[in-house]
């Protein structure tokens, strides 16, 4: 059974924004999809429950709950346990933030799962980059993603950092993936001789960022 997934558009806000078709995916018996407006509390009290690791910004249920079709949740019997926001900074570039997996749902593979499908999304809707602020940046450049200055994403620091109490204490590093380059790799590893697998980095701990 699949069900529409709504795309971010391409605009700083959430007005126009383009639709697409893309099925729930599975994981180990656990269901990944968009999350719907019933979602908002969950999601919120996932973030809310490992905001003490240090690691997560704090998010309001009424902002969560205007922007619940930015996010992609994972479901075990009903429960959400995993969540990812894919925030628009501009016409451009979209943030993922919020990316949490509950503790007896990590290392499975969770959270690169999400992320990969926040990733297409991105594309489908005309982004050219995607960033992310994390404390743990070897996990994003498993991924493909590029350690790079703050200075770099000019449309986080004007959107989000400058009003932050935590601006320029928070120990974040940023890290950028450009899509079009992301998805000719991918694609070039499809290609690829059965007997000469492309490399896909091992599975680690998801971390908590903002």
């Amino acid at each position: 059974m699949t069900t529409a997934l709504t795309l971010v558009g391409r605009s700083a806000s959430d007005s126009a924004t383009p639709r697409r078709d893309l099925p729930h995916s599975s994981l180990g018996g656990r269901l990944l999809r968009q999350a719907t407006a019933e979602d908002a509390r969950a999601i919120h009290d996932l973030i809310a429950r490992h905001r003490h690791e240090g690691r997560l910004l704090p998010r309001q249920l009424s902002e969560i709950a205007v922007h619940t079709s930015r996010f992609v949740v994972a479901v075990d019997e009903g429960e959400v346990v995993g969540c990812v926001d894919l925030a628009p900074l501009s016409r451009t570039v979209a943030e993922i933030r919020s990316l949490v997996v509950s503790d007896d749902a990590r290392s499975t593979g969770i959270g690169r799962r999400m992320i990969d499908a926040l990733l297409a999304r991105a594309k489908a809707a005309g982004f050219e980059r995607v960033c992310a602020f994390t404390h743990e940046p070897s996990y994003f450049v498993q991924i493909g993603f590029s350690i790079v200055p703050h200075d770099w994403l000019p449309e986080k620091i004007s959107t989000n950092c400058g009003t932050c109490a935590q601006f320029r204490t928070c120990g974040q590093w940023a890290v950028m993936l450009p899509l079009r380059s992301a998805f000719a790799k991918a694609s070039a590893s499809a290609k690829a001789p059965a007997d000469e697998p492309a490399d896909e980095p091992a599975d680690t701990r998801v971390p908590l960022h903002g």
